[in-house]
């Protein structure tokens, strides 16, 4: 596959973004365990923007629109359940085209279940909230792929991978990007601080233990 750059951040649409995040209070200062099994003194819980439907909208219009950069177009869009399924939504709606969601399959990765199908050669966009080891939404990628969609890209919200590109050259679109310092367990200085109490668990996949 030919290896494509992870399409530049527009600066207005992530001001705009980060400024719904603010107002909505889903950016979140604690002591957190993150889903990779790492900890962090803040947090991006994209639900609580997503629950207003303006604001769920207007961020997904902005992402549609670079998700249609240098003219690509998109049949499909796919989020993995929970927290992508408002956001596939809310991004099919700006992109004129159907939107699914993924469940995780009890045997590991995803699967599309409720009549859910993907047609040969498909060109389908996996809709995550948060980006930051890309792992869920590389096991949809994974997915689509086995089932056979054509080309197949990530749009998110927040890119918190550090300037990385976790999907392997697939086109990869995000409206901003967020640095949050983590540390392993054992290097956290929250859990040294006498006040800190255990980690909060915001996120939804499990951490393997």
């Amino acid at each position: 596959m030919e290896s494509v750059a992870a399409t530049p951040v527009d600066p207005a649409a992530a001001e705009r973004l980060l400024t719904s995040l603010r107002e909505s209070e889903a950016l979140l200062e604690g002591h957190f365990l993150l889903s990779s099994g790492r900890h962090a003194g803040r947090y991006v819980q994209c639900a609580k923007m997503l629950q207003w439907p303006e604001r769920a909208a207007a961020a997904c219009r902005d992402l549609a629109r670079q998700a249609r950069a240098g003219g690509a177009a998109w049949d499909l869009v796919v989020g993995p359940a929970m927290g992508g399924i408002t956001l596939a939504y809310e991004l099919g709606r700006a992109l004129g085209v159907r939107a699914v969601f993924a469940e995780r399959d009890p045997a590991g990765g995803f699967l599309l279940r409720r009549g859910f199908a993907v047609a040969p050669g498909e060109r389908v966009l996996v809709a995550e909230d948060v980006v930051t080891t890309g792992r869920s939404a590389f096991e949809v990628v994974e997915m689509l792929e086995a089932a056979g969609a054509g080309a197949v890209g990530v749009a998110c919200l927040v890119d918190r991978s550090a300037g990385g590109h976790p999907f392997g050259g697939r086109p990869f679109h995000r409206l901003a990007e967020l640095e949050i310092p983590s540390w392993e367990p054992a290097e956290c200085p929250l859990c040294r601080e006498d006040a800190a109490g255990p980690p909060l668990k915001p996120g939804s996949r499990p951490t393997v233990g």
